[in-house]
């Protein structure tokens, strides 16, 4: 602990005057830099304030460790970041960073499963500084799960309290990001090579936007590498309405062909890493930001277990115990659950309790509403507004609790 300390000291120190380095500064520059701010530092610099910094979450010096054990990576950390981070708890968002206690398993040799996976209930992976990948939200529109627009983190920005990172917090402290790791890549990009952030779930390298122009070719040159993604033409037929403009996950299509990348965000090329060549992924400054599927099989270790989870900001509690896909607790709701077995169980705003028992369908307690449940080998089960609980018993089809209905 006193060494981490006199660590964010340093850390502290060096961040009060220094400017920020440009990716592929040269190192006569830098060392001229770093001269200037060690003779002006101590000049100027309260040492209470310095005392401060390197107290703060801010600022401090993540203690990570990767391995190589057998045929896997092994990756620890205390999901503290080693860069400077925004203030939060923040206007969009009311939680604290605070330690975590990670153990992520990669494979070292990953393979191709021929088939895109989405996400489900794992985040994507994990950066070298131990601060998870992270990029789906818990908001949808309306706070309606049923609606099926789902709302994206990184154009949102303030609303999510999104910081110069293009991280936030979860409510049980843990900072992750949600598109380029900028604070990372400033530490990491010192020579014009593409630069490895981090590990997916399944064992495929994360790389940052710059690579070689010719992917096999490391004397090419490089170039940011832009995703096939785009927005969609038109209008949304409903829900939200408006014309598409990215606001929702749902907004966006991909086009094959259209950028550097395939529909996982990825491509096979050469890096320092891997000479010999790797599929790797990469981390775009468009859609999807960080990928949002798997091209191999996601680790175990990954998967979201329970305890305090990606719950919606501002609610309470959500879980998705082994087992079971995603639960969500968005603002102003109570408890929702998804476990073993079962499916996904949300708790809009002023709801009541959601479940997706093992083998079920899926359980909503909409706003006003009580209990919806999706018992074994049932179908859905609503809770409407006012309405109180919907069965869905086993073999059956949807069970409802309409309005001012006790059933």
């Amino acid at each position: 602990m006193f060494q981490r300390f006199c660590i964010s000291i340093l850390t502290a120190l060096s961040l009060c005057n220094s400017a920020v380095y440009a990716h592929y500064e040269s190192e006569q520059e830098k060392q001229i830099s770093k001269k200037k701010v060690h003779d002006q530092t101590f000049s100027q610099v309260d040492p209470w304030k310095l005392f401060e910094l390197a107290i703060s979450p801010a600022y401090a010096s993540s203690d990570v460790s990767i391995v190589i054990e057998g045929v896997y990576r092994i990756i620890k950390s205390d999901g503290l970041p080693n860069h400077i981070t925004g203030e939060f708890p923040n206007a969009g968002n009311p939680n604290t960073i605070s330690e975590q206690n990670y153990t992520f398993r990669v494979s070292t040799k990953p393979q191709l499963t021929g088939v895109m996976t989405p996400l489900g209930q794992y985040p994507f992976g994990v950066a070298v500084n131990g601060i998870p990948f992270d990029p789906g939200t818990a908001e949808w529109w309306n706070n309606d799960p049923l609606s099926g627009w789902h709302y994206e983190a990184m154009p949102l920005g303030p609303r999510l309290g999104l910081d110069q990172n293009n991280a936030h917090v979860q409510p049980n402290g843990a900072y992750h990001y949600h598109g380029i790791p900028t604070g990372l890549l400033d530490k990491l990009a010192t020579a014009p090579k593409p630069v490895l952030l981090g590990y997916a779930a399944d064992g495929f390298p994360i790389y940052a936007p710059y690579s070689y122009t010719d992917p096999m070719d490391p004397h090419s040159g490089m170039k940011q590498l832009n995703s096939s993604y785009r927005v969609k033409g038109g209008s949304r037929s409903d829900g939200p309405g408006g014309e598409y403009d990215g606001t929702f996950t749902e907004d966006y299509e991909y086009v094959r062909g259209r950028g550097d990348l395939d529909d996982s965000n990825g491509r096979f090329g050469i890096t320092t890493e891997f000479p010999k060549g790797t599929y790797y992924y990469v981390i775009t400054q468009t859609f999807p930001f960080i990928p949002r599927s798997f091209k191999g099989t996601p680790d175990s270790s990954f998967r979201r277990r329970g305890g305090p989870s990606r719950t919606g900001y501002g609610g309470r509690q959500g879980y998705g115990p082994p087992g079971g896909r995603q639960g969500y607790g968005p603002p102003g709701g109570r408890q929702g659950y998804g476990p073993p077995g079962g499916r996904q169980g949300y708790e809009p705003p002023d709801g009541g309790q959601g479940y997706g028992l093992p083998g079920g369908g899926q359980g909503y307690g909409p706003p006003g509403g009580r209990q919806g449940y999706g018992p074994p080998g049932g179908g859905q089960g609503y809770g409407p507004p006012g309405g109180g609980q919907g069965h869905g018993p086993p073999g059956g089809g949807q069970g409802y609790g309409l309005p001012d209905n006790d059933q």
